[in-house]
């Protein structure tokens, strides 16, 4: 039942709790009391409306690749520090493999990331390279998980 409730709110975190219960089979008190659970577990971190990044102006998505030149805790968290402060990034993945991290960044405009890489990225110490891929298009996105 919690794994129903999690894809109706998922599916509309707007729902009423009346149409969510007689979504998974329970009444309204029930299936608030279950929801209630999941968000005090931290299944249910937020509830959050996602908005089209083309109808806001930022219709281009760059994915960057960088490459530390050492890879000590201290190294790691000074980067991530600084990357989780930039709003242009909406993703960042610490990697295995021959790339440390894989940033998403959104952008106006070709002009817009060039300022970003040269604001932002290039002025960051310790990265040994920078590999920036444009995506041509978006093919699937979502952020709800398959429960």
């Amino acid at each position: 039942i919690d794994r129903k409730i999690l894809a109706g709110l998922q599916s509309d975190s707007r729902i009423t709790m009346q149409a969510l219960g007689e979504a998974v089979g329970l009444s309204a008190s029930p299936c608030h009391r279950r929801v209630k659970l999941l968000e005090e577990r931290g299944v249910i971190r937020q509830y959050i409306a996602v908005v089209d990044q083309k109808s806001v102006g930022l219709p281009v998505s760059v994915f960057v690749s960088l490459k530390l030149e050492r890879q000590g805790e201290e190294d790691l968290e000074r980067i991530a520090r600084a990357i989780r402060g930039w709003r242009e990034v909406l993703e960042c993945y610490l990697m295995t493999g021959q790339r440390d991290y894989l940033l998403r960044v959104v952008v106006a405009d070709l002009a817009a990331y060039d300022q970003f890489l040269k604001s932002k990225l290039t002025r960051l110490k310790g990265i040994s390279s920078i590999e920036s891929s444009f995506a041509l298009d978006q093919v699937k996105y979502t952020i709800s998980l398959p429960v």
